[in-house]
This record gives structure tokens, sequence and C-alpha cells, in this order.
């Protein structure tokens, strides 16, 4: 069987990038290596996602997929963007994060924001494949929802009623810039 490392420490990211993948792979996580995260230095969703596939695949001798993502809210400057996780981690939790940013836009009339996921492809050749998924959408007024993770409870995509976080996971799957990235990337990579 053929092995693919999900280059993530983040575990509902995992799940959602090995269902897409072909059962063809059996799909290793860092963790199960004792591999642990790389510094995110880079300025951009390409650029952190790149970093994060050259890291992570210094350790195997198989293809590695690694993936940027982020929620970018247009009247907070498209913030958190890039640093969407590293705000989690600084306010304590998600949840926290959500609150926070709630309350930013509690008088703002524009609510609208993107999700943004930048996936990169490293192959035995060395050769690196990135592709860039979006979904826009607009943020709700409160928490909504107990499935996803991340962001999704506060997140409405275009032409849908609920959060990400309201939706079952058969659904949001199929909608959202994970795979709307992974779509891209199937096309220039066919295997997987």
């Amino acid at each position: 069987m053929k092995k693919i490392l999900i280059g993530t420490h983040n575990n509902g990211k995992f799940k959602e990038i090995s269902y897409l993948i072909s059962k063809k792979y059996k799909k290793i996580s860092p963790r199960t290596l004792k591999i642990k995260s790389p510094i995110e230095t880079g300025k951009t969703f390409l650029s952190n996602s790149q970093l994060k596939v050259n890291f992570f695949s210094k350790f195997v001798n198989y293809p590695v997929i690694s993936d940027d993502s982020g929620l970018c809210i247009k009247a907070l400057g498209n913030k958190p963007g890039i640093h969407s996780a590293r705000l989690a981690s600084n306010k304590g939790s998600f949840l926290s994060a959500m609150k926070f940013i709630l309350k930013k836009l509690q008088k703002k009339k524009d609510r609208s924001a993107t999700f943004v996921c930048n996936l990169s492809y490293k192959g035995t050749n060395n050769k690196i494949v990135s592709v860039e998924g979006k979904v826009r959408g607009r943020i709700s007024k409160k928490i909504l929802g107990k499935y996803g993770f991340g962001y999704d409870s506060i997140f409405i995509p275009q032409k849908e009623r609920i959060t990400y976080g309201e939706m079952k996971k058969e659904k949001k799957i199929k909608i959202d810039h994970r795979y709307v990235a992974f779509k891209k990337l199937k096309k220039k990579i066919k295997t997987l």
C-alpha cells in the first residue's frame, strides 16, 4: 500500500485531508512518527504550506501533503489570516478566539470573510505542487454549531444559511476551502 504523510498536527485537518485522499494510500500523521511542527515563518499561506511540506518531507521517503489555511475577515484587515491558529493559541482556545472576533465585529456593518487553504504536495521527485482554494462567506452574529473545528462555528459560506459548525461532516467536507484546493490538486496529481 502506498503511503502519504499528511503534514499537520491539527486533528480536524488530518481527518479532512485523509477523507479526500484516495483509499489506495495509507495516511500517516507526523504524531505517529514523533515529528514536531516547524515554526511557520512565511508571510503567506503559500509560503507556509511549502515550508511545511519541505520540512516534513525530510523525514520520509514517500509523498507529503501539507496545508496552510485561515480565516480572512475583511473588516479586520483580512486578519487573522495566516495567524488564525496563532490567535487561538494566544487566546487559549478557538472558542476564545471566536468570542474575540465577534466582539471586534460588533459595530461593523461588513461581516464578509474568506476561508483560504493552500495545499502543497511534494512527491518522490522532490517537485512541489501548490494550489489554493477559497470560500467566500460571512461571519455569523454568534457561535453556532458543534461540528467541525477551528473557526467553523462562526463562518457562513455564500449561498448557505448555516455555519460550517452546523453542517454535518459529509456536507461541509464537500464544499469547504480545503475541498476546493484539493480538487485543483487532484487535477494536477491524478494518483491522489
